[in-house]
């Protein structure tokens, strides 16, 4: 069994076909997914989606790119929404200066707002970080200072030094399909140094298809060629590498219920 542990099934080339989306997902062994609210006008698209097929759970959160269009938002809004039995983690938040499509301040403001709300409801934080290490590095250590919180560092692209810091910080870190590309050997090298035990694999779908699939929609169906790759990476079998990743998945997000057999979940 295998989880895609971070995905956006209500964006384009997925929204067209959900359910296609989520057979082949079953199909290839994904049993579980995590459909990530970026935007908090599309919260109820996504848990509606979640609502709709078994095994899929959903976020509440306002992405770095959006943090400009969400500086209201507060930790009400965003716990009032995580009530719902299948919102299983607050974000995604964090930092992006690559784009930097809204202003820092209001970014970092947006993340503390998130963990917040993330100590408050005892869910999982989901991090998004590009360009930004020294930042969020210091933003996670500073909350974490106020109170203990959880969370992942989602699709890793980061240094090895701030994966120690968010290994300290006992946070988990998750790989995409970028270590799939060709020229990812830094973040594999990461990789090879990660413990087993705080990894979680996703696709990020839509986007960074794994190769092979280079220059397709990405879907949750790939996220096997992602737990292959890790795999190979570490030195261990895909087998291990999925029960692993499954085991961790469920132990940071503590509110998703597993699945009652394992590669199956009706629609």
């Amino acid at each position: 069994m295998l989880v895609d542990s971070h995905c956006h099934l209500n964006y384009k080339g997925l929204r067209e076909d959900v359910d296609g989306a989520v057979a082949r997902a079953r199909n290839a062994g994904v049993a579980t997914m995590l459909t990530i609210n970026t935007r908090l006008s599309e919260f109820d698209e996504i848990l509606t989606i979640a609502r709709r097929h078994a095994d899929i759970f959903c976020s509440v959160g306002v992405h770095p790119h959006e943090a400009e269009n969400h500086d209201q938002v507060t930790v009400g809004d965003l716990t009032e929404r995580a009530a719902d039995p299948l919102v299983v983690a607050i974000g995604e938040t964090g930092l992006d200066y690559y784009y930097d499509n809204s202003p820092r301040p209001l970014q970092q403001a947006s993340f503390r707002t998130h963990i917040a709300a993330a100590r408050e409801t005892r869910l999982p934080v989901i991090v998004h970080t590009r360009d930004a290490d020294d930042d969020c590095a210091r933003i996670l250590e500073d909350e974490m200072a106020k109170g203990a919180f959880s969370g992942v560092i989602h699709c890793f692209t980061a240094s090895a030094d701030f994966a120690r810091t968010a290994l300290d910080l006992g946070l988990y870190i998750s790989i995409s399909g970028i270590v799939t590309f060709n020229r990812a050997d830094m973040l594999r090298d990461v990789v090879r140094d990660l413990p087993l035990d705080r990894l979680l694999v996703e696709t990020d779908a839509p986007f960074l298809a794994p190769v092979p699939k280079r220059g397709k929609t990405n879907e949750p169906a790939y996220v096997r060629y992602v737990a292959a790759k890790v795999a190979e990476v570490k030195g261990i079998e895909v087998d291990e590498l999925a029960r692993v990743t499954t085991e961790n998945f469920f132990r940071l997000f503590t509110k998703a219920t597993r699945p009652e057999s394992p590669g199956e979940g009706a629609s």
